[in-house]
């Protein structure tokens, strides 16, 4: 008897937002107006108002069936998911915005659970097809158990997240959401980038299972029309973005991998080689630290700069703009410098008492050297912090 009354009660509940259905489409007659009905039918059975948005790239009757089943149309010349999306956003008048495809592959008469989440809280909801149903052919194999799995791993891996299909082209999030998201991406990569964007602003997200269905017979996928190379194109796309937003993984941590055990083997030697066992740690060890602090503080440098730039998370652009000023970078690039010139200044002093002849290997000039290029490096990054930094 209570779930029967809990069960009347999800049906009769009304959404608090106003809904907006924003989708991309290009040469869909087949499919579009049968989906213009699904969306109208997914809104009043989540007890929900809104409005249905065909952004439209067609040169066929798609436009003509969208506006006859009551849906907006928006036209946009430039192809692509991601601009699709971008330029829908200054007509979108809901509080929550629903995304998808309208080839029919996604059941949108099914908005409940997308919708309620919102309502719930969530800021941005992503559906996902191997949660719940996949019917018969309508996923390849390689996306379903290669492409799409590698991919959300690579992303859960490198932004500590838990999804489990970032490809879900079914997605909702409050609009408040989509415009800190901050759409860049002009194609397919659009879908990792509000994935990931969304998981480095720490919004509060979930998942939701839908149903994904087959192509309706007489359709070809947009990936079977570009051909065999457009899945692995679109993957890698995918991939790209993925490390594009990724600096803390990519290039912090290998950075400081390779700068703090530089900077150690480097110091180390100053005072001349050291007997490690049968092993002697001389001047090719003092080379090698030398490099690999070089190339440490450069992956370290190139991090905060990838940070600061994208400034996806404003607290840690202030951070490091109120502890690293120009003035405190200029003069620690100059302290650096001008310690690594005192060192090579006394192997020269050496050199010319010597009558311009070392009789033996001097090894803090490897030292003095790292300095010397650490001193530039500093400088010239703090440089490029003030000018990449975002004016507040």
């Amino acid at each position: 008897m209570r779930e029967a009354v809990a069960e009347r009660a999800a049906r009769e509940r009304k959404v608090k937002g106003f809904v907006s259905i924003v989708v991309p489409c290009r040469n869909e007659e087949l499919t579009i107006g049968e989906f213009v009905d699904w969306c109208w039918e997914g809104l009043r059975a989540a007890g929900a108002e809104g409005e249905v948005l065909i952004v439209d790239n067609s040169t066929d009757r798609s436009p003509e069936i969208a506006r006859e089943r009551g849906a907006r149309v928006i036209p946009e010349a430039e192809r692509g998911l991601g601009r699709a999306y971008v330029a829908a956003i200054p007509h979108i008048r809901g509080d929550y915005v629903i995304m998808g495809d309208c080839d029919l592959t996604y059941d949108f008469r099914q908005l409940e659970g997308f919708l309620h989440a919102l309502d719930d809280g969530a800021e941005f909801v992503m559906g996902t097809r191997l949660k719940g149903t996949i019917e018969p052919d309508a996923m390849p194999r390689l996306h379903r158990y290669f492409g799409t799995p590698v991919t959300t791993w690579v992303l859960n891996r490198l932004y500590r997240q838990t999804f489990s299909d970032i490809h879900c082209g079914m997605r909702a999030m409050t609009m408040d959401a989509l415009r800190r998201i901050d759409i860049q991406s002009p194609g397919w990569e659009y879908a990792s980038e509000m994935v990931l964007k969304a998981a480095k602003l720490r919004m509060r997200t979930t998942e939701v299972p839908v149903h994904f269905l087959r192509d309706r017979e007489g359709r070809t996928s947009h990936h079977k029309r570009a051909g065999w190379r457009s899945p692995w194109r679109a993957g890698w796309d995918n991939l790209k973005v993925m490390f594009l937003y990724a600096p803390e993984a990519l290039l912090l941590l290998p950075g400081l991998l390779l700068l703090v055990p530089g900077l150690a083997l480097s110091a180390a030697l100053v005072g001349g080689p050291i007997d490690v066992g049968k092993f002697s740690l001389s001047l090719n060890w003092s080379l090698l630290g030398l490099a690999a602090a070089t190339i440490g503080y450069t992956l370290v440098w190139l991090s905060v700069l990838a940070r600061v730039h994208t400034d996806l998370d404003p607290a840690y652009t202030d951070r490091k703009l109120r502890r690293w000023s120009f003035d405190r970078g200029a003069s620690a690039a100059f302290l650096l410098a001008a310690a690594g010139v005192v060192l090579n200044a006394i192997l020269v002093a050496t050199w010319i008492s010597q009558g311009f002849a070392l009789n033996e290997i001097y090894h803090p000039v490897v030292f003095g050297l790292l300095l010397i290029v650490l001193g530039f490096q500093t400088f010239a990054f703090t440089l490029l912090l003030t000018i990449v930094a975002p004016k507040r």
